[in-house]
């Protein structure tokens, strides 16, 4: 792994950073008088656009064949973030189709990580912890947005 591998998938985990400090910040500002729209989005900042967006990033970096191009990055990165953007938007206002687009998006970039390390070295335990989180987040896309028909 060397520093030219690096650079590609670089802004995954700036995200996942600023996911994480993001997620951790909005629960200690609403601690004092927490609501239910803070809490969940405080944990959705920490799990999937922190935790998710680092190993989908540590995926792309240890697991893929062949380093990505910097074009396939930036589009799975941009897709990867206006889809949770739009998941975000649309379960914390009224506006109906952002939940179901941000989750398209989401979909879109997992398929395109997965296709990206498929081939890839095995290195059993990253490989098997790398499908465990594609696969958990794979899942939870759907249940999302049944969980934001049923509350509208």
């Amino acid at each position: 792994m060397d520093n030219k591998n690096l650079r590609h998938p670089w802004p995954f985990f700036a995200l996942a950073s600023l996911g994480i400090i993001g997620g951790g910040l909005l629960s200690a500002v609403t601690a004092h008088s927490p609501t239910q729209s803070a809490s969940w989005a405080s944990a959705y900042l920490v799990l999937v656009v922190g935790v998710a967006s680092g190993g989908l990033g540590y995926g792309l970096l240890t697991l893929a064949p062949q380093p990505a191009t910097p074009l396939r990055t930036w589009v799975e990165f941009l897709t990867w973030v206006l889809g949770n953007a739009g998941v975000l938007v649309g379960t914390l206002t009224t506006p109906a189709g952002w939940v179901e687009v941000g989750s398209a998006l989401m979909v879109y970039t997992l398929v395109s990580v997965v296709l990206g390390v498929r081939g890839g070295p095995g290195r059993g335990v990253i490989r098997w912890l790398f499908i465990t989180l594609v696969s958990v987040v794979a899942v939870s896309i759907p249940v999302g947005v049944l969980l934001s028909h049923l509350r509208r």
